[in-house]
């Protein structure tokens, strides 16, 4: 299956971007206004609807309509695994309906002194059977500008200035 990462580095402890990665109001600030993107429920593991904390068992619905363009699609995410270390910190969500056939996203943070280094990794299927399979490896042109919106986004709302990306 291919796969997509992409890394930076945040000038804020891991606690706070910890925090903020793990709210539903964090992912509404990092989702690019071209996306199109609205919450439309999201239910704890115990189905509590709204939820403070995004924990291990957490779904949720949403859809976006990327540039505006076609139906909105609809997207499940779940939170599959959520683990707190000294210095690091990591999520699991996967899509259970959306676009891709298959779509697991890790999330995974390292203190490094005052800094936090912010790790994204993705492992997806592109839709379309073995024509998306094919042009699979290429999804990473798709994936670069959301992620690089996402991580610059949260230099500027965490970090105060711009920080380095790779």
């Amino acid at each position: 299956m291919p796969t997509y990462r992409r890394q930076t580095r945040v000038a804020a402890p891991i606690e706070e971007v910890w925090d903020f990665y793990s709210r539903i109001s964090g992912l509404e600030a990092l989702t690019p206004d071209f996306m199109n993107l609205r919450v439309e429920r999201v239910t704890g593991p115990d189905g509590e609807p709204d939820p403070e904390i995004l924990g291990a068992g957490s779904r949720i619905d949403l859809s976006m309509r990327p540039f505006g363009v076609g139906p909105r699609q609809s997207w499940t995410s779940v939170v599959t695994e959520r683990e707190e270390g000294d210095g690091s910190a990591m999520f699991r969500d996967t899509m259970e309906g959306g676009p891709f056939p298959e779509w697991d996203h890790t999330h995974r943070f390292f203190a490094d002194g005052d800094e936090t280094l912010a790790v994204d990794h993705v492992a997806y299927r592109l839709p379309g059977g073995p024509v998306g399979d094919l042009v699979g490896p290429l999804g990473w042109a798709g994936f670069e500008p959301m992620f690089r919106y996402r991580h610059r986004r949260t230099r500027e709302l965490l970090g105060g200035a711009p920080a380095r990306t790779a």
